[in-house]
């Protein structure tokens, strides 16, 4: 897919557009915009430090002038390819955001192979729209596979960490 700089003001592509989103996103605060048009997708997510990143999937991350412009994680999500029907429990994503497996990058995280957790255990946080919120186990046994890269994407009900 060729990039385009701009020539076609229908493009969802166009380096104006995508600024002038940027632009917004910082004007109100906001967290990420997704935007559709036919096939075409693009998605602008502020990172954990105030930095914007854009995602488009197929296509190389594209870098928006603005401060601290970050390009987005390699690979986002080991989970798409959900875990085989192993036994076990799965912790998934009670709701849309970014996740992060400790309270600041100098920090442990909060659960890592091998660790035992019940159903109180904080295994991780979920940002969502600058609220960070704790993300319980509530189940017990032993962390045997953490399915999501720190600072990665999440979906609601996707596969975070697997117990057994």
């Amino acid at each position: 897919m060729a990039s385009n700089t701009g020539s076609n003001p229908g493009d969802v592509f166009d380096v104006r557009k995508v600024r002038r989103l940027v632009e917004l996103m910082n004007d109100h605060d906001l967290a990420e915009i997704d935007l559709r048009q036919g096939e075409q997708r693009i998605r602008l997510r502020r990172g954990p430090e105030g930095q914007v990143v854009t995602a488009m999937p197929g296509v190389a991350p594209l870098a928006v002038p603005a401060p601290a412009v970050a390009p987005a994680p390699s690979s986002p999500v080991a989970a798409a390819s959900a875990p085989a029907a192993d036994s076990g429990t799965i912790i998934k994503s009670p709701m849309v955001g970014t996740y992060y497996s400790a309270t600041s990058p100098e920090a442990a995280p909060f659960v890592k192979v091998g660790d035992q957790v019940g159903p109180e255990t904080i295994v991780c946080i979920i940002e969502a729209m600058k609220v960070f919120n704790e993300i319980p186990a509530e189940c017990s046994g032993k962390v045997v596979e953490v399915l999501v890269e720190n600072g990665a994407a999440v979906e609601f009900g996707q596969p975070l960490i697997r117990l057994e």
